[in-house]
């Protein structure tokens, strides 16, 4: 009877070894599956270390990039090709970001239940949520000009255009040693930051709607700069006498000066980390740059430039279209996919009555400020930004998303050494945003 009980004993022990074993094996192949299955050595999958199945396409279907039995391709039109480049990547593994290198194993057919489903096959297809007829917009809109433009679906997350300049043809790769070409690998949609002058006032607002109570009562007045700490924080002009509403329009750095310091250092880096513009935000598995913000210290014109969007202020742009998207949506954000089809979830990033007040006064930026004539039959909520680099040059923004429940449309558009932001940045947003809206 104990030897009987001693090799149960033994062998509840063997089975429980065999279950732990196997709970062990289920979480790395859960987390490492892929890498199992996608090594570069197998010629069934790839072709000299190059991937050799599947097929890329836009939401519409048009194939954007697509390889099999060592012929690797690209789309049809030059044009598109130039326009996807950032967002499809290249077969030499030179954009890492693009999605023939994120989504490989996708491209192979492999899948958690029967892995490489479709070896012997053609591999899968994947559909991008872009549509690459709103990247050539975009394209053509830069004009050759360094940049990132971004336009998204505020109610499901989906990226419709993602374009980063400089650009070029993958047929017919020229020569990139240029300066024209410098950072040509970077999806500067996703990959860089950048100052960003004024559409930072845009976190410095929800900090004030949520922290000074008489935010709306108040009136800050600009003769064209105000004295801080022993330094000048010169103004874009003289606003004279104007409530908040009124300076965010005005874009007033005298005003936003005055709230920068009764909020402090803390409260506003605090409200830009809780928005995400610190952090690497994960799209569809890409990561992406983080942003970084200096507390400028009390008292000095440091904390002023902070919360106006200058000091060391960087930030991405695919963040940006995230805080904006949350603004549209009632205070949540969808997280940002490439994917169709695809949820990233969701996140609280304001409440709903400081959306709804940031909401009103960017509504106001356009009818008061930047001309509803300049976006015409689109219910545009806005803000520019000219973001000084300290050479005489500036980035151009304008950020913002569409009222229009019809046309749950977020865009952010940066360009590098742009100029002003409504005369540069602006006619890019209004081109693609035309051309979403006549689509839909």
């Amino acid at each position: 009877m104990k030897r009987m009980r001693n090799r149960s004993y033994f062998a509840m022990i063997i089975a429980a070894g065999l279950v732990f074993g196997f709970v062990i094996f289920a979480i790395r192949y859960y987390a490492d599956g892929k890498k199992w299955v996608m090594l570069q050595a197998d010629q069934s999958v790839f072709n000299q270390g190059v991937l050799d199945k599947g097929v890329l396409t836009d939401r519409n279907g048009v194939v954007l990039a697509a390889a099999g039995n060592g012929t690797f391709s690209y789309a049809n039109d030059a044009s598109v090709r130039k326009a996807c480049l950032h967002v499809v990547g290249d077969y030499g593994g030179n954009i890492g970001t693009g999605a023939l290198s994120v989504f490989s194993y996708k491209l192979a057919g492999y899948n958690m239940v029967n892995g490489l489903a479709s070896l012997s096959g053609k591999g899968g297809t994947v559909k991008l949520s872009v549509d690459s007829r709103l990247n050539v917009t975009a394209l053509n809109a830069l004009r050759g000009r360094k940049g990132a433009v971004l336009v998204s679906n505020y109610k499901t997350g989906e990226i419709l255009c993602m374009v980063s300049t400089p650009t070029y043809d993958p047929n017919t790769k020229p020569d990139l040693s240029g300066t024209a070409y410098d950072g040509v690998y970077i999806n500067r949609c996703i990959g860089a930051t950048f100052t960003p002058g004024s559409v930072f006032k845009l976190i410095t607002l929800a900090a004030a709607i949520e922290n000074i109570p008489d935010l709306k009562d108040k009136t800050f007045t600009c003769s064209g700069s105000t004295q801080v700490g022993g330094d000048t924080v010169i103004c874009t002009g003289k606003h004279g006498s104007q409530n908040i509403e009124q300076a965010l329009a005005n874009s007033c750095n005298v005003a936003f000066s005055d709230i920068s310091q009764e909020l402090g250092p803390g409260k506003i880096y605090d409200y830009a980390d809780k928005f995400g513009f610190l952090d690497s935000l994960n799209v569809s598995g890409i990561k992406t740059a983080a942003g970084n913000i200096d507390k400028g210290p009390a008292g000095t014109s440091y904390l002023s430039w902070m919360g106006i969007g200058q000091f060391n202020d960087l930030i991405s742009p695919i963040a940006m279209l995230r805080y904006v998207s949350a603004i549209a949506n009632d205070g949540v954000a969808q997280e940002p996919v490439l994917l169709k089809g695809q949820s990233g979830g969701t996140a609280r990033l304001l409440k709903s009555d400081t959306a709804e007040e940031i909401k009103e006064m960017m509504a106001y930026n356009v009818s008061a400020e930047y001309g509803q004539g300049n976006f015409p039959n689109l219910k545009i909520c806005a803000k520019t930004g000219t973001a000084e680099l300290g050479d005489g040059t500036s980035n151009a923004w304008f950020v913002g998303f569409l009222n229009d429940g019809d046309n749950p449309l977020a865009f952010t558009v940066v360009i590098e050494r742009g100029g002003g932001g409504l005369a540069n940045a602006g006619p890019v947003a209004n081109a693609v945003l035309q051309a979403a809206v006549a689509k839909s």
